[in-house]
């Protein structure tokens, strides 16, 4: 479809929701007003991406503590609850893939960041009280996964407003930053969560008292969350104010037509390998620390740990969107596919341990699995706009990234079934590993080697 068609209802006058005309591959039009629109585009929908992802994975950071004030949680309600805002964010990202084309940048970027105050208020409310319903904590965690939603709307977004040769870059800039809002949460929670950051505001709620080691304290763990309304409402409001869309449009029938193709299929499955993998493990990796390790001496905090996954996930998939830009998308995908199988291989030696001397190797294992998945997710991202033509790239972006978005549920339940099974969560790392060479010559096959059908 067209892009510098005026859709159907949409207004050219200044001030109105959408463009009248957009040609990022026309040089000219670049530099003389796309350019300078695409980037601050691109900031504020990130700004607004981050917030999304803190949302979406602040569960995982509360989960660890409500035992230690008073919840009565089983591990496997635990995992539940740590599993369920993937669920939800898989499943509302299915919704938002075909939102942008219908109802445009702006409205779509504004309404899903204001949504997100929803679950921040809402677990404000339900940590003060160890006596709400588990129900209600369940409801809470899928409404985090709205957070998780807003991804599959806001790059395909993204990929509309950039030229080609620099949708790998933009692409890794915007998924890269929004994915510090995992490492953000898990770093700042412990540290937020030990301070009357509110005062005596009557609103806020008392603080609670935390049980660990045989020491109590006390902590405000609302605070984990409302710390982030302000924000929140703030680059909602951005949205509003400061975006418009691209005249790209499409309604919900013609957007089906990217499941004709086979390569929609196979780039799913690499970047399942990649994102589902980064945010199934960023979900679970406080707990597994605590399940692997918790019953040492010395046991470490998991969210001193927990939060340096996501953090070299998140910036290398920065630093590798220009590389992929360079040297391939497919190219780059064959050595994180590679590296994910070796680091996951390597993960089991240290998950039976008979003392805390063996925590920096599980750590260290853990660590490569999130480098390689980050450098896989910039470079997948870089063969989707390369293989599709410009909407329906966007719509591979949105429905890829939404399957991926089921990683913290899939690895939360199989984590927690290992666990039950055998005592250990080896047997989802043995079978990650299979998965992961299944993709590598997948990729290769299809994008990778020489004289493949589709070089990307």
């Amino acid at each position: 479809m067209s892009t510098t068609t005026t859709p159907l209802g949409g207004g050219s006058a200044p001030g109105g929701t959408w463009l009248a005309r957009w040609e990022p591959e026309n040089q000219a039009f670049w530099e003389r007003e796309g350019s300078a629109r695409a980037w601050k585009t691109l900031a504020v929908t990130t700004g607004g991406l981050t917030m999304a992802f803190i949302t979406w994975f602040v569960v995982s950071a509360l989960v660890v503590r409500l035992p230690q004030i008073g919840f009565q949680l089983t591990t496997g309600q635990l995992f539940w609850l740590a599993a369920m805002p993937g669920l939800a964010g898989g499943t509302l990202r299915l919704v938002h893939m075909f939102l942008t084309p219908i109802y445009g940048t702006r409205h779509v970027v504004a309404w899903s960041t204001a949504s997100l105050l929803v679950p921040l208020i809402g677990w404000a409310i339900a940590v003060q009280n160890p006596a709400t319903p588990y129900w209600v904590l369940l409801g809470l965690a899928f409404l985090a996964g709205l957070g998780g939603g807003n991804f599959s709307s806001f790059m395909p977004s993204t990929s509309l407003f950039f030229p080609k040769r620099l949708q790998g870059t933009a692409l890794a800039i915007q998924a890269g930053v929004g994915n510090f809002g995992v490492s953000v949460v898990q770093f700042v929670t412990p540290w937020i969560i030990g301070i009357g950051l509110f005062g005596s505001l009557a609103f806020v709620g008392e603080p609670q008292t935390l049980t660990r080691a045989g020491q109590q304290g006390t902590v405000w763990l609302q605070n984990a969350t409302l710390i982030y309304v302000v924000p929140v409402a703030v680059f909602a409001l951005m949205a509003w104010i400061m975006l418009r869309s691209v005249p790209v449009t499409a309604n919900l029938r013609q957007q089906f037509d990217i499941f004709r193709s086979g390569h929609t299929w196979a780039m799913t499955s690499l970047y399942i390998m990649t994102f589902g993998a980064f945010s199934g493990l960023a979900a679970t990796f406080p707990l597994l620390i605590r399940q692997v390790y918790g019953h040492l001496p010395g046991a470490p905090d998991p969210l001193a740990y927990a939060f340096l996954g996501p953090l070299v996930g998140s910036a290398v998939r920065v630093m590798a969107g220009p590389l992929c830009d360079r040297v391939g998308g497919a190219k780059v995908t064959h050595w994180a596919g590679l590296g994910m199988a070796a680091c996951a291989l390597a993960v089991p030696f240290f998950t039976s341990p008979t003392s805390i001397g063996e925590f920096p190797y599980f750590v260290a294992a853990m660590l490569g699995l999130f480098l390689f998945a980050g450098v896989g997710n910039a470079s997948t991202f870089k063969q989707m706009p390369m293989i599709f033509p410009p909407r329906q790239a966007g719509g591979v972006i949105g429905f890829t990234a939404a399957v991926a978005a089921y990683g913290p549920f899939f690895f939360g339940m199989l984590f927690g079934a290992s666990f039950g099974l055998f005592g250990s969560p080896n047997a989802v790392f043995y079978g990650l590993s299979v998965f992961f060479l299944f993709n590598v010559a997948l990729n290769w096959w299809l994008y990778a080697r020489r004289n493949a059908p589709n070089p990307c």
